[in-house]
């Protein structure tokens, strides 16, 4: 079948959808939507419809990146927008559809957003609702790898191409390989899994490298804690990540391809299994991919969820059926990589990008972001902070837009106290450098990275310390071992930071600290190691008063360090209204009602339910 008529079938097929005379249901099936609840809401709606309207269509789609509204539910009558709900129900849910389908009446109260059919600029309108362009969290935003994710069935491939699916490898398949990859080099397109390298040229290495056998690798080994963008992407547009490895194969001379995931994403795994499927059967892979003469076959390898093997040689060892280990470069894969032959790896957000780029072109991509570091990138905002989810912004675009415009700030009104970029190989930004723009050496400069994409906002409450401990103790686990600096430098890093959250710090550690980060850094064999000091370093540097109120006043000001605080009632101030005593989980608080409160010492277990508690401000930690 030629493209022709693969587009014409996707057309007729999305045409139809299109024109449905019965009600439209979309419902957030990825994993966010599912673990919110979203297959109870699922069940209610199928029997809601049942009596309403039998020939009303449920479509499952993936995550549209509100995650902190989830389960999402979008209703389309014949001839007018989707109306969003979020904050799902049973219960709310057959109340809307009961509402809005039989009565006419939307529950406008209970909407989020209207979204036109084939839009993602929010074109259509209802009274009373605002469009989809118009929320605060997606004006800002542009959304070009996530360009399908919550709008289409991402197991139907029809409905991916009927948006411009595949039309990209189209277009690659009557250039040149050399021609692709300068679209490539030109639309300035850096690697979206953290070093920035540029696309294109890596391509351009891996082309001009030696050999017939070449390999393409879809690095989907996300392991960052609070990182969810590739998860994300492959749950709700699979096809967009696998049309830009063929592309990428294509460019490269590549006839085999592999995509490295962890097992811990089986949503992501049945999703990209299914789509295999479907490219085979409209001649999308295999042999003579769209009457071209190019072959290429993609495989599937899940990985067990070792941070490491994000390392590309590890990566590589753990395809080989070895143990996920780095080995030191060079040879760099381009010339050696898996089983010795030439192999260019990418990761899943670079793959999306691609497809896009070729579809329109690379003038086109190059117009948004900054001179050095072109086109968008996606975040999952995580953390304290009022919309989590999952974004795509220009680069270049302010930390504080980010953090205020897009994600609504703080939750509870809280000071911000710092961003975490890059995950545990990141760096902490504080509060005070909001203004920096987000791009790679701009995140650089401040001591942090871009990484591949998680972003987790901290507040008043967060100890600086705690933290630098929290990532040492995640690299630490990770670490494979293999080198001493990574295997015992971390290690010792952990330990000194430990000591100090104990309250066992001495000032000494403060330096020994830099030492040791500077020597894992210098000395480690991969990018684990090399960017494991980063938290412990930036944190350091914008936070040293944090660490010096710890080992020389012994105290935590921000009272998460068991060992250094313990909390009082003031009586100034308590009101006596016993809530603290009345949760109080081992008995520790006493006093009569309307009276002022007290806490025992000796039983108390600090666990911070009375400081959660108190309306009146009264609990303080000392």
């Amino acid at each position: 079948m030629d493209f022709a008529s693969i587009k014409a079938k996707a057309d007729t097929y999305w045409r139809d959808l299109s024109n449905l005379e019965h009600p439209l249901i979309h419902i957030g099936m990825g994993t966010c939507g599912r673990a919110a609840g979203a297959e109870a809401v699922l069940a209610t709606i199928e029997s809601t419809l049942k009596d309403i309207d039998p020939l009303a269509r449920i479509i499952k789609v993936g995550c549209i990146g509100m995650c902190y509204l989830e389960p999402i539910m979008a209703v389309r009558k014949p001839g007018r927008p989707f109306i969003y709900y979020g904050d799902l129900t049973p219960k709310k849910a057959e109340q809307i559809l009961t509402s809005y389908l039989l009565k006419d009446d939307p529950k406008a109260e209970w909407s989020i957003c209207t979204l036109a059919e084939n839009s993602a600029n929010g074109n259509g309108s209802i009274d009373g609702i605002p469009r989809f362009s118009e929320l605060p969290m997606i004006r800002p935003q542009v959304r070009i790898a996530l360009r399908n994710c919550g709008l289409i069935d991402p197991e139907n491939i029809d409905e991916y191409i009927a948006r411009g699916g595949y039309s990209g490898l189209n277009k690659a398949l009557s250039m040149t390989p050399e021609a692709v990859i300068k679209e490539v080099k030109e639309s300035g397109l850096r690697g979206r899994g953290g070093a920035g390298f540029p696309t294109g040229l890596k391509w351009e290495f891996a082309r001009k490298a030696h050999g017939t056998q070449k390999y393409i690798i879809c690095n989907a080994d996300e392991g960052d804690p609070g990182a969810f963008m590739d998860r994300s992407l492959l749950e709700s547009d699979p096809h967009a990540v696998l049309e830009g490895m063929v592309i990428g194969a294509y460019a490269i001379g590549a006839s085999e391809g592999y995509i490295y995931i962890r097992a811990e994403y089986p949503l992501a795994v049945e999703r990209l299994v299914l789509a295999i499927k479907q490219m085979r059967k409209y001649g999308l892979l295999g042999k003579n991919i769209l009457g071209s003469g190019f072959n290429f076959e993609i495989k599937i390898k899940e990985g067990a969820g070792a941070f490491v093997c994000g390392e590309e040689t590890a990566l590589m060892a753990s395809i080989e059926g070895a143990r996920g280990m780095p080995r030191s470069r060079p040879p760099f894969p381009a010339q050696a990589g898996l089983w010795g032959k030439p192999t260019n790896i990418n990761n899943v957000e670079t793959f999306g990008n691609v497809s896009a780029i070729l579809e329109r072109d690379a003038r086109w991509y190059a117009s948004y972001g900054t001179e050095k570091s072109r086109g968008t990138k996606t975040f999952s905002l995580a953390g304290k902070i009022n919309r989590t989810g999952l974004i795509e912004v220009p680069m270049g675009i302010k930390l504080e837009e980010v953090i205020n415009d897009i994600g609504g700030g703080v939750r509870k009104g809280k000071r911000l106290k710092a961003v975490q970029t890059g995950g545990p190989s990141g760096g902490c930004i504080p509060a005070e450098l909001l203004h920096l723009p987000v791009d790679y050496e701009s995140l650089a400069q401040a001591g942090s990275i871009m990484g591949s994409g998680g972003m987790v906002v901290m507040d008043e409450d967060t100890c600086i310390v705690d933290m630098a401990r929290y990532f040492l103790g995640f690299t630490k686990s990770e670490s494979c071992g293999k080198c001493m600096p990574c295997r015992l430098g971390i290690k010792q890093m952990l330990d000194v930071v430990q000591d100090i959250c104990d309250g066992n710090g001495q000032p000494a550690d403060l330096e020994l600290l830099e030492r040791v980060c500077e020597a894992v850094q210098k000395g480690s064999l991969c990018g684990l190691g090399q960017t494991a000091p980063n938290p412990v370093k930036t944190t350091l540097r914008y936070f040293m008063p944090e660490y010096e109120k710890h080992v020389i006043e012994g105290k935590c000001p921000a009272g998460v360090c068991k060992h250094l605080f313990h909390y009082e009632i003031d009586p100034d101030s308590c009101t006596g209204c016993t809530a603290c005593a009345r949760k109080c989980p081992v008995g520790a608080i006493t006093g009569e009602k309307k009276q002022p409160h007290a806490i025992d010492q000796t039983l108390c277990t600090k666990c911070g339910t009375c400081y959660q508690l108190c309306k009146f401000d009264s609990v303080m930690v000392k």
